[in-house]
């Protein structure tokens, strides 16, 4: 079957129980040995075909057993309320790894890892980034609490600002370091805390990153 055309571009919030800087990033193992990490994506333009799906957002909520490439993950996503029935499914399509070039993509990666995709839930999300000031502030009321900010000098509080730049990636080209707080209720509960915060924008379509 044919790929469906599809392009997005907005911005993510991700918080995961790895270090500062994540290893995983650099092909390294997990600090703890597992991963647990909630991400946060809003879109500001996109479309999945002659879908329109600008102005929505996403929640994922992932864990696995150890390092990501192991397998054995459970993911699960709630979707914005705002969304009709045909742009939920769209997001779910893309979010899912499909109609896109194999390994082009973070969510078509993760498909491949994943033993469990549990079904996801419709909820209103609020979503405030701001990816140079590395700030984020996500909420669903009773199910997810998720807040971003700078790193800081552990002796004289100054904010730290740090970068990583994956010129070949399949996620983001730059993403700027923070340090991020979440906690998630439901089907995946974690509890992060000052743990590796990433803040970036996105801009990816069926083939992976789009380079302006």
């Amino acid at each position: 079957m044919a790929m469906i055309d599809w392009e997005l571009k907005g911005v993510e919030f991700i918080n995961c129980n790895c270090d500062y800087g994540c290893p995983c990033q650099f092909n390294a193992l997990p600090t703890h040995g597992d991963c647990q990490a909630i991400g946060a994506y809003r879109f500001d333009e996109g479309h999945f075909g002659n879908i329109d799906l600008g102005g929505l957002n996403v929640i994922g909520m992932f864990t696995w057993p150890k390092a990501i490439h192991e397998g054995n993950g459970r993911a699960f996503l709630i979707v914005d309320e705002r969304a009709t029935e045909e742009q939920r499914s769209a997001l779910l399509s893309i979010l899912s790894g499909e109609h896109t070039e194999p390994g082009k993509t973070i969510w078509n990666v993760f498909a491949a890892t994943f033993a469990e995709v549990l079904p996801p839930e419709v909820k209103p999300i609020h979503i405030d980034i701001d990816v140079d000031a590395r700030t984020g502030t996500v909420r669903v009321d009773g199910m997810v609490e998720m807040h971003g900010e700078p790193i800081r000098n552990p002796v004289t509080g100054a904010e730290l600002r740090a970068r990583i730049d994956l010129p070949n990636g399949f996620e983001y080209s730059l993403a700027e370091m923070g340090s991020g707080s979440s906690r998630s209720q439901g089907p995946i509960p974690l509890a992060l805390e000052n743990s590796y915060g990433q803040f970036a924008r996105l801009h990816l379509n069926n083939s992976g990153i789009v380079h302006a």
